[in-house]
This record gives C-alpha cells, sequence and structure tokens, in this order.
C-alpha cells in the first residue's frame, strides 16, 4: 500500500497550492481518506477528511480556506489550500480513516513565507 502525496513547495502568504495525494494497493473508493500535517517542531495533526461519499471535515485552523476533494477514477485525494498563512508551513501527509501507522508516506513540504 502507498499513499504518496506530492506538491508541496515554497509560496507567499496569501498564495495558493493544491496537495495531491496518489493511492494503491487499496481500493481506494472504498476508504475515507484524511490529509494531516506536522509543522516543525510540532506533533502530527488532522487537517481535513473526505469520506467515500464525499462528505468532508475540516479542523477549525483551516476551515473556509482548505478543501479536499477525491477523484476515485485516478485514486486521488486532493487538497486546495488558499489564503495560505505562514503557520500552515508543515509536512503535509494522507492516510486512510481511521489511520494505519503502516501507511504513512514521506509527505510534501509547504513552506510558507512572510
Amino acid at each position: 500500500v502507498q499513499l504518496q502525496a506530492s506538491g508541496g513547495g515554497l509560496v507567499q502568504a496569501g498564495g495558493s497550492l493544491r496537495l495531491s495525494c496518489a493511492a494503491s494497493g487499496i481500493t481506494f473508493s472504498s476508504y475515507a481518506i484524511g490529509w494531516y500535517r506536522q509543522p516543525p517542531g510540532k506533533r502530527r495533526e488532522w487537517v481535513a477528511n473526505i469520506n467515500r461519499g464525499g462528505s468532508s471535515n475540516y479542523a477549525d485552523s483551516v476551515k473556509g480556506r482548505f478543501t479536499i476533494s477525491r477523484d476515485n477514477a485516478k485514486n486521488t485525494v486532493y487538497l486546495q489550500m488558499n489564503s495560505l498563512k505562514p503557520e500552515d508551513t508543515a509536512v503535509y501527509y494522507c492516510n486512510i480513516q481511521p489511520m494505519r501507522n503502516d501507511y504513512w508516506g514521506q509527505g510534501t513540504e509547504l513552506t510558507v513565507s512572510s
């Protein structure tokens, strides 16, 4: 099983970026998928999730700025991030929900400059 996040980079505050999570080795459409992030020096935290039917939930810190979506035909989940803030700087990961420790990929790094 692989859940590979990509699309990170360096952006200025107020900018936008879209992350992708490509899954393989699972029946993708059968799983809820979550995005998580780990800011420098802090614990990993949940950001957003999307269930099999497409319903989504967001952490308060990103609500109204981030949008999660999925394309089951491409086995991919996206995280559209708008109005980025320096506190969004983190390594972003995706996982199924409930998450499995053996499904964590390498993550993708986002740096938001002020």
